[in-house]
């Protein structure tokens, strides 16, 4: 019964279920698969790569909701393909939590290609992460 409860909140939080904002071209979100729940007040930043030299530019820093999400990163309106750079910083979400951690932050690179909505997420542990492209 735990197991079949925990996949509903995954299935909730990641699905179609929870609509994205138009106005914005992408979105992430963290779901913390030992705790079976969203990853609340986790600060989340975001680079974009100014050119092959690999040198990273400031776009935002946000934390997630209470859902462990942050739906309104870059305006659907602006030209926004390149390479991107989420990084989460997990280390205080799981100080707060009395736990020891392996990653003080979790780095995920990811490139836009066209005008669609990415959703890019990622699954946590203290000791584990995975991420993937959702909807």
């Amino acid at each position: 019964m735990k197991n079949a409860v925990f996949l509903l909140l995954i299935l909730l939080c990641s699905g179609s279920a929870i609509a994205q904002e138009k106005a914005f071209q992408l979105s992430t979100h963290i779901l913390d698969i030992s705790e079976g729940m969203p990853a609340a007040n986790v600060t989340v930043k975001l680079e974009k790569m100014a050119n092959s030299g690999g040198k990273w530019q400031f776009i935002a820093e946000k934390q997630t909701m209470e859902n462990g999400r942050i739906n309104d990163f870059l305006p659907a309106s602006e030209e926004n393909k390149g390479i991107y750079r989420f990084t989460f910083y997990v280390a205080d979400y799981y100080k707060k939590l009395n736990k020891e951690t392996f990653y003080p932050f979790i780095e995920v690179v990811f490139k836009l290609e066209d005008a669609v909505h990415y959703h890019v997420p990622i699954t946590l542990s203290a000791f584990g992460y995975s991420t993937y492209r959702g909807s």
